[in-house]
């Protein structure tokens, strides 16, 4: 049986917790798989003017919303509360919490298992290293290498993990000797809590460059059908104007209308069909070769 301090040690923290859950409109759970101590330091630190981050167990965090009558929704949160968790407690849209969030990631060295955040490229050049065990650990990373002026060279670029992959433990060991850190380090959103509603993982990822390229292209499209209905806005105006005033140009001058504006392109077309039916018509001398041949016969 847990004694009397600790009881009330636990009960002054689900209390604790309440309130936090009851003073901030947002409750998001994010997963510390992968994330070390001083990496999640940094996040707290970087965000601390906008989010509350605290490490609960699991269980204190479940009789905190328990409690909590008026968000009877959060009960469904507690259904994403495997392994260890982070919650974060704040008033800013989830969908930009999880931005920040993601903007926040470091990049570290890396440890057996971890995933290669992008394509790792050892470059040639001196590793600083005596001659020594190193060596065969550099190859057996396949890394190739000489020795030269009593260090250990790599002798050209060599990819050792593509994005994505394991990092084992022999190839972890050299990427740290080498200053290489090739993983991201960052608290990923496994759902949250917004007012009554809650948004999973899924939901969170945003794509923003994709986002952006659609809204440019529904805009283009918009645009475009505005201008082709003539539905005058305060983008398109300008431009429906210029176009009002091209046709009507158009037709004024189809229609040999005469004003200030057309007056000029309206001789200037007469004197063309001038010239063209001019130049249908038989020269003087050609008119004068019917008679010269009836003499001669």
């Amino acid at each position: 049986m847990p004694s009397q301090q600790i009881l009330q040690k636990k009960i002054s923290e689900v209390e604790e917790i309440t309130q936090l859950i009851e003073k901030h409109k947002v409750v998001g759970i994010a997963s510390l798989q992968k994330v070390r101590a001083a990496q999640l330091q940094e996040f707290k630190k970087n965000l601390a003017d906008k989010v509350f981050m605290r490490v609960i167990k699991n269980t204190l965090i479940k009789r905190a919303t328990e409690s909590l009558n008026k968000r009877p929704e959060l009960k469904k949160l507690m259904e994403r509360l495997e392994g260890s968790n982070i919650y974060l407690f704040t008033d800013l849209n989830p969908f930009k919490l999880a931005l920040l969030l993601d903007k926040g990631k470091v990049i570290t060295t890396a440890k057996s298992g971890d995933i290669a955040a992008f394509d790792v490229i050892v470059p040639a050049g001196n590793t600083g290293q005596p001659p020594g065990p190193i060596i065969s650990q550099l190859n057996a990373v396949g890394l190739p290498t000489r020795i030269e002026s009593g260090s250990v060279w790599i002798t050209k670029d060599t990819l050792v993990a593509k994005k994505g992959a394991v990092i084992s433990e022999g190839l972890a060991l050299i990427l740290s000797k080498l200053g290489i850190k090739p993983v991201e380090a960052r608290l990923v959103m496994k759902a949250a809590y917004d007012n009554g509603l809650i948004i999973t993982e899924e939901q969170l990822r945003i794509d923003l460059d994709q986002i952006r390229q659609n809204v440019e292209i529904a805009h283009a499209d918009a645009f475009a059908l505005s201008l082709s209905v003539a539905y005058p806005t305060i983008e398109n105006m300008e431009i429906l104007v210029h176009i009002a005033h091209h046709e009507a140009y158009a037709l004024a001058i189809n229609a040999t209308i005469s004003t200030k504006e057309t007056i000029a392109d309206l001789i200037r077309r007469a004197h063309a069909e001038m010239l063209g039916l001019s130049s249908r018509l038989p020269t003087s001398e050609e008119r004068a070769k019917p008679h010269e041949e009836v003499e001669k016969s």
